[in-house]
């Protein structure tokens, strides 16, 4: 899913010089959120502080939150990509246990590192856009788990574990949000006992030794 398919944008920039505009208001847009939260950012804020007339950020974007949900897309375009990578021709179940587990470890790394992704991310089940994107994104990081993960279990637990893997990786979301929110000693123990929980649900459970 490309950023542009999910986000409702009143144009999409062809040429050069249009893409480099587009690119300085969601870079102008992130540092507004950086700085004080996606709730204070405005329309002509982003504008002002990326150098370009307030028509400019509307030709594009025709609310502040477009310009965020293309923001929250082209996060969850970067995890997949990563997820994707690490799952692809994992040989075992035991491969594939450490090729998820790899990837949820740098997905909170990648909260703690980024305010953008947190403050996005914290308001997701405010917005309801917002909040149909990351459930739409669960399912297809699901999928990605599940096409590496069924070829090492029976057919006949494909369903069940088509499922779990939706549903571990909608999962995944609320338990680096929560491990975020406290501090780092403790969120790291969450993050421990979340892939431990993982492990019996999506490995162990269809492990036959």
């Amino acid at each position: 899913m490309t950023v542009t398919s999910a986000v409702s944008l009143r144009k999409i920039p062809t040429q050069a010089r249009a893409k480099e505009r587009f690119e300085r208001i969601l870079g102008a847009a992130r540092t507004l959120i950086e700085a004080s939260g996606s709730d204070h950012m405005k329309m002509s804020d982003v504008a002002a502080n990326a150098g370009v007339p307030i028509g400019s950020v509307y030709q594009y974007f025709p609310d502040k939150s477009a310009i965020i949900t293309t923001l929250a897309q082209r996060i969850m375009d970067q995890v997949r990509q990563s997820l994707m990578l690490a799952m692809a021709d994992t040989q075992s179940l035991e491969e594939a246990e450490q090729a998820l587990i790899g990837t949820l470890g740098d997905y909170y790394g990648l909260f703690l590192a980024e305010p953008v992704a947190r403050d996005i991310w914290f308001g997701m089940q405010a917005d309801k856009a917002l909040h149909e994107l990351d459930i739409a994104d669960s399912r297809a990081n699901g999928r990605v788990v599940f096409q590496a993960l069924k070829k090492h279990i029976p057919r006949k637990d494909w369903k069940r574990l088509e499922t779990a893997c939706f549903l571990i990786m909608q999962l995944t979301g609320m338990a680096v949000r929560l491990a975020v929110s406290v501090d780092r000693k403790e969120g790291d123990r969450i993050m421990a006992v979340y892939k431990d929980m993982i492990r019996r649900e999506l490995i162990s459970a269809y492990d036959p030794d």
